[in-house]
């Protein structure tokens, strides 16, 4: 479903036009979806539930974001989880979405807080939307309590409350107080002070780690030609759409080509792969008798 093309009110009108889908209507939509790449019915399905993603979009609306950026996000999760969706592990489509849209928001929320990445982890993500609604509320009890706390306190109760280390509360605090600087600033008042930027270590690869990676690489690339080699044009075949592939296709698409029950597929590709396996063991035992 495109998201593209509509004004800030718009998607959400239509969202809220749209069909409910039984548990059956959904279901089919899901198998046409993932069995037939059927276009049709995945904007089916994602225009049906794209009015939970906007009800999901608007409970991050505190964080600063633009209604309309927190919408886009909340449909690329809601996409996401349609293109991943699996029918046949009995799970209604709209209980497996809410994940998806969730993280998609979530970590444009965190991409736009600040230039400095708040973290990524998962302990960091419940850090950031829950620290200070749970700081706020134990506050308001030691208050009612008559009990005075000290930072250090505090923060060892958010760390429980929320079940992280003490060392992430105290890190995210620091984020989440302060500010973004330019890396172009210099470090001091001199005008011929050297920049920020100037200080930081280059991240990339030095010379001698990359040749050792263009050389691995063609070796690792010869070896898989080679296992490749041991196979039969039909095993060939299904390695390569099912593994070499941007989009892999599915056992039942390729069954039906290939006039094969789904099983049948599965078999033929288990084998390929021992009979690779088998190749690449039986190289690397060359590689290292050469060397040994």
């Amino acid at each position: 479903m495109a998201l593209d093309g509509f004004g800030d009110n718009a998607l959400p009108r239509r969202a809220m036009r749209a069909e409910l889908l039984d548990a059956e209507t959904e279901l089919q939509l899901a198998y046409a979806w993932r069995d037939r790449r059927d276009e049709a019915a995945l904007h089916r399905l994602v225009t049906a539930y794209m009015r939970l993603a906007i009800s999901m979009a608007s409970k991050f609306r505190r964080y600063g974001a633009p209604m309309n950026d927190l919408i886009q996000e909340a449909g690329l999760g809601l996409m996401k989880a349609a293109d991943k969706f699996d029918p046949d592990r009995g799970v209604r489509f709209s209980t497996y979405a809410v994940w998806w849209i969730k993280a998609s928001i979530q970590d444009y929320v965190m991409r736009n807080w600040s230039l400095v990445r708040t973290g990524s982890t998962s302990s960091q993500k419940a850090l950031f939307f829950n620290m200070r609604r749970v700081q706020a509320r134990l506050e308001r009890e030691a208050e009612a309590a008559g009990v005075r706390l000290d930072g250090h306190q505090l923060r060892e109760m958010i760390a429980r409350e929320v079940g992280v280390p003490l060392a992430d509360v105290e890190m995210m605090e620091g984020r989440l107080s302060g500010s973004d600087f330019s890396l172009n600033a210099t470090q001091s008042s001199d005008e011929d002070g050297r920049e920020w930027i100037e200080a930081l270590e280059d991240e990339g690869q030095q010379a001698a780690e990359t040749v050792e990676t263009r050389h691995d690489s063609a070796q690792l690339r010869d070896w898989l030609i080679t296992a490749m080699g041991t196979l039969t044009a039909r095993e060939r075949f299904i390695v390569t759409e099912r593994k070499l592939r941007e989009e892999p296709r599915t056992l039942e698409s390729l069954g039906e080509e290939l006039g094969l029950s789904k099983e049948r597929i599965r078999q033929l590709e288990a084998a390929a792969f021992a009979k690779m396996r088998k190749s690449l063991e039986a190289q690397s035992r060359e590689v290292m008798h050469f060397l040994g």
